[in-house]
């Protein structure tokens, strides 16, 4: 009786042999290469194919290292490519204000692609520590990846972008899944089922075991399809939720960032937002929303400024903006703050949030008394952070979440903790600026991770950009309507309702995440039992 799986496994064998085979330069090359496919995968590239090929590989090149130290090297140069491919767009930053932090592009993408790179480098040790089989080094890999994406995520500061989850959101199907294991979870599964082709090169003593090589990327491929169909399933079975009757305008003024502070440009910029707050369809709107910064001024401070700035707030509506923020003490500044500000017809402010989880180099310096570098944004001094997520209520509107840049790419970290179900924030608000990153695919990446908050806490995502993406997502992740990369315009869109009842990863948080991983950590460990343990022991050495 012949296997009709074994030719296929045969070659997938020879093929881990010439990868494991390789030794020195060669062997760091081509987890360099495997990690560069990996990051096609991410937006906007969307290239998912690659992942099998790169994380396939990338588990050979670790089952063969001679130690967990060898193995980690290699997961090292497979983080440093995918790293440096997926944030290169951090360089652009500098180039807004050249001739102070040009010299700066290159040695900041080198430096953050070698230390995020360590984390892959962790995965690669701790998958190689362990005398697992090929099978189970496939699953303790996915397991090992998706902590350490946590991780990045979590420690210092916190950096969770290009999370592996985000390369399916062209499927809303496939997405629907975060609303109960969140993107960490997706993540796993999308590791998981890329890795699987490596177990088809374990070596095999008789057609049983043969057959078992299969069971891995069957169950794997399996999982993504359980999840699609799910996913479709819970989109075609979707309630009609009442409206909000809350009309919303999202203006995108497309500001270039090198002239956004300019003396002399400054009010141009704030007469440009409020003259496109007045295209026609002004009176149908309740709710008009600026983008981050898109008040350069203090302006808190003016009586005229508030004024001017409110003549965009619709009869009996708002107007919501980013706005810098200080205190003074004996005419000194001594505190500044990036905020949001909600003002009333007339120049009142009725509301106002503090950014709270702050950018690195961009907005504070760490370790500020060693490195006495100036921060990249306007004035060159830190911000303060403010005391955190909290829920803005104001009158005739749906309680929201307040969000200012990159805070709405934090899984679980975008509604204040302890929030009752009945107290919960109805949508979520995204002001953010990515004019920094101009044309590249940094704002791609950080429109789809904030997308995917939407899905996992069960309310619409409103976000408006200076420069784009600025969009209207419902609660499933769907784009309701959208302004595009660099161009200038305004967005009428209805205010989505949110979910009636909270959904699990809402609810649970992490927790849903961390049983998952528990589950596999155990299915992992079940493997290697029966490897070394199994009735067919005999002649299946690795």
């Amino acid at each position: 009786m012949t296997d009709p799986g074994r030719p296929a496994s045969a070659r997938f064998a020879a093929l881990a042999r010439a990868v494991g085979a390789l030794t020195g330069w060669r062997r760091s090359a081509l987890a360099a290469a495997l990690g560069t496919l990996s990051a096609a995968a991410l937006p906007p590239g969307h290239a998912l194919p690659l992942l099998l090929v790169s994380f396939t590989g990338l588990v050979w090149l670790i089952h063969a290292s001679s130690s967990p130290w060898r193995a980690a090297v290699v997961g090292w140069w497979f983080g440093f490519a995918h790293f440096l491919v997926g944030i290169y767009w951090i360089g652009a930053a500098f180039l807004t204000d050249p001739s102070r932090f040009g010299w700066l592009m290159a040695p900041a993408v080198l430096g953050l692609s070698a230390f995020f790179a360590l984390f892959p480098a962790l995965a690669a040790f701790a998958v190689r520590l362990n005398r697992l089989p090929l099978a189970g080094r496939v699953i303790a890999f996915a397991v090992a990846w998706t902590a350490v994406e946590w991780l990045r995520g979590n420690i210092l500061s916190g950096f969770p972008m290009n999370l592996m989850g985000t390369v399916w959101m062209p499927s809303l199907g496939m997405i629907q899944s975060t609303a109960w294991f969140g993107v960490y979870g997706l993540s796993f599964v999308t590791v998981l089922a890329a890795a699987a082709p490596a177990a088809l090169a374990a070596p095999r003593a008789d057609e049983r075991a043969g057959r078992r090589t299969w069971l891995i990327p069957a169950v794997a491929f399996s999982l993504l399809a359980a999840i699609w169909v799910g996913g479709e399933a819970r989109l075609a079975l979707a309630p009609d939720l009442a409206p909000t009757g809350v009309n919303l305008r999202l203006v995108q003024a497309n500001v270039d960032q090198s002239r956004k502070w300019e003396e002399g440009l400054r009010e141009a910029g704030l007469a440009q937002h409020v003259i496109l707050s007045h295209e026609p369809g002004f009176d149908e709107a309740d709710i008009i929303i600026w983008p981050e910064a898109a008040v350069t001024f203090f302006f808190d401070e003016s009586a005229t400024l508030k004024t001017f700035v409110s003549r965009a707030a619709p009869p009996g509506g708002y107007v919501i903006t980013g706005a810098p923020r200080r205190t003074r003490s004996a005419g000194r500044a001594i505190a500044y703050w990036n905020s949001l500000h909600a003002l009333a017809p007339g120049g009142k402010i009725v509301a106002s949030y503090d950014k709270h989880h702050l950018v690195p180099f961009g907005e504070y310096m760490p370790l500020r008394g060693i490195l006495d570098f100036r921060v990249l944004t306007y004035g060159a001094v830190d911000s303060s952070p403010g005391p955190g997520p909290r829920t803005l209520r104001l009158p005739d509107v749906p309680p929201f979440s307040p969000l200012i840049c990159y805070e709405a790419v934090f899984p679980g970290e975008v509604v204040a903790d302890g929030a009752e179900p009945n107290e919960r924030p109805q949508w979520l608000l995204n002001v953010t600026n990515d004019s920094w990153f101009g044309h590249t695919a940094g704002p791609y990446q950080h429109f789809q991770a904030a997308r995917l908050r939407a899905v996992e806490e069960g309310m619409p995502l409103v976000r408006a950009a200076n420069t784009g993406i600025s969009a209207v997502v419902d609660s499933y992740g769907r784009v309701v309507g959208e302004l595009g990369l660099g161009v200038a315009g305004v967005l009428d869109v209805p205010l989505p309702p949110a979910l009636e009842t909270p959904t699990p990863f809402a609810r649970l948080g992490g927790w849903t995440f961390a049983i998952l991983l528990l589950l596999a950590t155990a299915v992992t460990f079940a493997v290697g039992v029966w490897h070394h343990w199994g009735p067919n022991r005999r002649g299946q050495g690795e």
